[in-house]
């Protein structure tokens, strides 16, 4: 134990001559955004290390990715709340009508209403 303590001593000395300061930053979600995709990381946790005058991020946590300029794991799942459609149904949705979320349910509901059948 003592020699955990001595380690943990160097390293803070080790830290404050390389002028290294180091936080949590407090995240609910971290987005990267690229060209062609989004790396979405879900639950992170974020690092923050200040050596000389840059910060320094390191994440960790849930990734995933998602298509640039495209719908969202969130938008799908409020569409599937909404509709009550599969995932499948909605991306193929999405990208008959360029992303509209919008219409993207009006039309799907409408398509749930006049597959049932008459209550008369």
């Amino acid at each position: 134990m003592l020699g955990k303590i001595k380690e943990l001593k160097k390293m803070t000395e080790l830290m404050k001559e390389m002028k290294m300061n180091m936080r949590e930053l407090k995240a609910k979600r971290v987005v990267i955004e690229c060209e062609d995709k989004n790396i979405v990381i879900e639950e992170p946790e974020v690092i923050i290390a200040k050596i000389v005058d840059r910060d320094s991020y390191q994440i960790t946590g849930k990734v995933h990715e998602e298509p640039a300029g495209g719908p969202t794991e969130e938008d799908i799942k409020m569409i599937m709340d909404q509709t009550g459609k599969d995932k499948e149904t909605i991306l193929k949705k999405l990208k008959e009508l360029n992303n509209d979320l919008a219409r993207t349910i009006m039309e799907l509901k409408d398509e749930a209403q006049t597959q049932r059948p008459n209550d008369n």
